[in-house]
């Protein structure tokens, strides 16, 4: 019994040194109760009575050391538990107390063990990170060092290729990148803390002498001088530079200030030689005040005085001195290019001041004139002599009116000189440059068909569009050509001598409106619902000449100023100018409201000087606008007047009627300063603008 209960002790022993030799825990109580069940055991046996049998005391003597035994097998195996379990915390990090930070930033507890930013060989944040074919990471060092003992996977034990044949590792680059930031981002936000646990702790290992802490309070006290006299001396710094540059920025101002003076002078000088008999101390003015009703169309059609031209140039000063500096700085080349640049600048000044409003000289409706229903026109062209104007809408119906007698009936009661009726909603209409009596209209249905006007029959019908077609345009150049955009996303080139399209031009987008280039056969431009105006050749049509990117949202229409600049309309309420060199907007137009309508555009072909550049689009406030190509804003509005229904009992419901109203579309009369405009209601009106 007495060497079973010694083999025991000797076993618990040897657990005991093991123990104590892997886990590195100190176990001092171990030995001391030994040493006490030792004692205790001379204690129990030297307490027994002499009285007593000899057996008794072997049996009493049995029964001890063996309670002995298994009491110190129980304590020995309860700590041999904690041990282990002590070990088992160590290697996965379970928190105890105060936590230590790891080589690589992460807290050393079970979760950030177990994060996938750490290797599972050292248990580290992983340098290079390489994966393997079946999907772990590991540190480059310590999977190539795991390949060379075993050709398997440290984790998951997957085959792996250590020959070198067939890479079975491979380098992690986003799980590289991941790691770098979070050790920049763990570095930055643990410096501070780290200094100062330092310093607390370097603090606590030693008993400091006074004198000592004294001399690192000095120290301390003339580092924070030198940063300190850093500090300012950058502060300094600073103010110097900012103080520099202002001052370089200021002579700049200045020296281009000088210049501009020197030009403004030369050009007064100009405008003398010019104008020999105009001195502006000697010009006697009428005295005026800001009148708001300069821009009204109700105002008589009388010219304006000068102090009503004079309000109008303060109004758009900042638009013209940006159009004075434009002409200016281009040209500077020669006195006779100067003064070119200011008679063009004179021009848009003059054609700025120079108009009064828009007066009315006839008025059409495009409905029934008994019920006095809403009619949408749609499109208004004027033919190639610029004789006879044609209307179209929503309700299939071309009209083509007589200009000239138009005008001259006394009586707003006008009768078309033909009506032709189409299979669908018409969108748009184009005259033939080159036939007088050709048209071509676009509908809902997606069909293009070519009319004879003098006699109201359709000629041909072109059916290969696959949606609605919002646009037909004939090409001046090429008597035979046209275009049409559709909601299918395409453009087709049509001949009047074939039966089918001659090509197809493939667009991202529905395609809201298709214009030719008037000074070009083989050029075109077409808006779309991308928010682009692409600009085209179709000798090469795969890929655009430019593509003008600006709107925010789809392009309604696209029309040509010259044959270098052109004008887009969008549902963003703004017109933009561009040119063909370029794919950036020269210039945004706004003060109109276009939201969700087709509001019509349209542009003066430029023949006249007076009446050159200018631009009409209609608004959704009901109102007709007119745009100089050199200014922002407009140069003057006319609003139409609500025809209210018969039908329309409701107050409410004429007020929603009277606030959706919008002008439609717009012509420009070729080598006039007349205007066709129609709104939603179906009323159209000839404007002239004096």
């Amino acid at each position: 019994m007495a060497a079973s209960i010694t083999q025991v002790f000797r076993v618990n022993s040897c657990r005991l040194l093991y123990c104590n030799r892997f886990s590195k825990v100190a176990f001092p109580a171990f030995s001391t109760q030994a040493t006490n069940l030792k004692k205790g055991k001379g204690l129990i046996l030297g307490g027994y009575s002499s009285k007593k049998t000899e057996t008794d005391v072997d049996a009493t003597k049995d029964f001890i050391w063996t309670q002995a035994a298994k009491s110190f097998n129980d304590q020995v195996a309860n700590r041999l538990n904690d041990a282990l379990n002590c070990l088992k915390m160590a290697g996965r990090g379970v928190k105890r107390g105060p936590q230590s930070l790891l080589f690589g930033g992460v807290k050393d507890t079970y979760e950030d063990r177990d994060s996938d930013l750490l290797c599972p060989v050292c248990l580290d944040m992983m340098s290079e990170p390489y994966v393997t074919t079946c999907g772990h990471s590991f540190c480059h060092g310590c999977i190539v060092r795991s390949l060379e003992l075993a050709s398997k996977c440290p984790k998951c034990s997957g085959p792996l290729d250590s020959s070198g044949r067939n890479p079975s590792v491979f380098p992690n680059v986003t799980l590289n990148a991941l790691i770098t930031k979070q050790k920049k981002k763990l570095v930055e936000s643990q410096d501070g803390n780290i200094l100062m646990k330092d310093f607390t702790t370097l603090l606590d290992t030693r008993d400091w002498h006074p004198s000592e802490l004294v001399r690192m309070q000095e120290v301390l006290l003339r580092k924070q001088c030198d940063l300190d006299g850093e500090r300012k001396l950058t502060e300094a710094q600073l103010l110097n530079e900012f103080l520099q540059q202002l001052k370089t920025k200021k002579n700049n101002e200045l020296r281009n200030v000088q210049q501009e003076l020197e030009v403004l002078d030369k050009d007064l000088n100009m405008a003398q030689t010019l104008n020999p008999g105009i001195d502006s101390a000697a010009i006697k003015v009428e005295n005026y005040e800001v009148n708001e009703t300069a821009f009204n169309s109700s105002i008589a059609s009388t010219p304006l005085s000068i102090g009503q031209r004079r309000v109008r140039m303060h109004q758009h000063f900042e638009d013209l001195e940006g159009k004075y500096w434009a002409l200016r700085n281009n040209r500077l080349n020669g006195e006779e290019e100067e003064k070119k640049s200011l008679l063009d600048f004179q021009s848009n000044l003059n054609q700025l001041t120079r108009w009064s409003r828009l007066r009315p000289l006839a008025n059409l409706s495009y409905g029934s004139e008994l019920l006095n229903t809403a009619h949408i026109v749609s499109s208004i062209e004027f033919d190639r002599d610029a004789d006879f104007f044609a209307i179209a809408g929503v309700t299939k119906r071309i009209k083509v009116y007589d200009y000239a007698v138009v005008v001259r009936d006394a009586v707003d009661l006008h009768y078309p000189v033909m009506e032709m009726v189409a299979g669908s909603k018409i969108s748009c209409i184009s005259w033939s440059a080159y036939h007088k009596s050709v048209l071509a209209s676009s509908d809902y249905e997606g069909s293009v068909s070519v009319w004879d006007a003098s006699v109201g029959t359709r000629l041909r019908v072109f059916q290969e569009h696959e949606k609605r077609c919002w646009s037909v345009d004939f090409n001046r150049m090429d008597s035979h050509l046209m275009a049409s955009g559709s909601d299918d996303s395409r453009v087709k080139i049509w001949s009047l001598n074939a039966e089918h399209s001659v090509a197809t031009l493939e667009a991202k987008a529905n395609v809201c409106c298709v214009k030719f280039n008037p000074y070009s056969r083989y050029c075109l431009a077409y808006g779309a619902a991308d928010h682009c105006v692409h600009y085209v050749d179709l000798r090469q049509p795969k890929e655009p000449l430019r593509v003008f990117k600006g709107h925010r949202k789809a392009v309604s229409y696209v029309k040509f100023l010259s044959d270098r600049e052109l004008v887009s309309a969008s549902t963003d309420s703004q017109l933009k100018l561009w040119t063909v060199e370029d794919n950036v907007s020269c210039r945004s137009f706004r003060g109109h409201t276009n939201e969700k309508n087709f509001v019509g555009l349209s542009t003066t072909d430029g023949s006249q000087d007076d009446r050159r550049d200018l631009i009409a689009c209609g608004s959704e406030n009901n109102a007709l606008y007119l745009y100089s190509k050199g200014l922002s804003q407009p140069l003057l509005h006319y609003r139409f007047d609500v025809v209210k229904s018969a039908l329309l009992l409701d107050k409410e419901r004429a007020e929603q009627e009277e606030s959706a109203e919008f002008v439609s579309a717009v012509c420009w009369k070729p080598d006039s300063n007349v205007i066709v405009a129609a709104n939603s209601q179906g009323t159209i009106k000839i404007l002239e603008l004096v």
